[in-house]
């Protein structure tokens, strides 16, 4: 069965003003699909800041990197509709 709820993971830094730029961005389609964000600061795992170091902010929603640096509203969009197609499907 399919999660009702949406969730993606924003993997950047406290310090990063693209972070906050994408965060704000997200926040319309967050209420929108319903959807959930958590926020992880790589600088707090030394796996993740090798990782993404130079690609903060990065974007995930179920392991796939969907964007970053900047929203790229398009492809969040389709994920978040195809998320919500799949469990739509899953609840008949």
């Amino acid at each position: 069965m399919v999660d009702a709820v949406a969730s993606l993971t924003l993997y950047g830094r406290a310090w990063c003003h693209l972070c906050d730029d994408m965060r704000a961005a997200l926040a319309p389609l967050l209420a929108e699909f319903g959807a959930q964000l958590e926020v992880i600061d790589i600088d707090a795992d030394p796996s993740l800041e090798a990782r993404y170091n130079d690609w903060v902010p990065v974007l995930v929603h179920e392991g796939v990197e969907l964007c970053h640096y900047h929203l790229d509203e398009s492809r969040v969009r389709a994920a978040l509709m195809a998320r919500a197609k799949a469990a739509s499907a899953a609840t008949r």
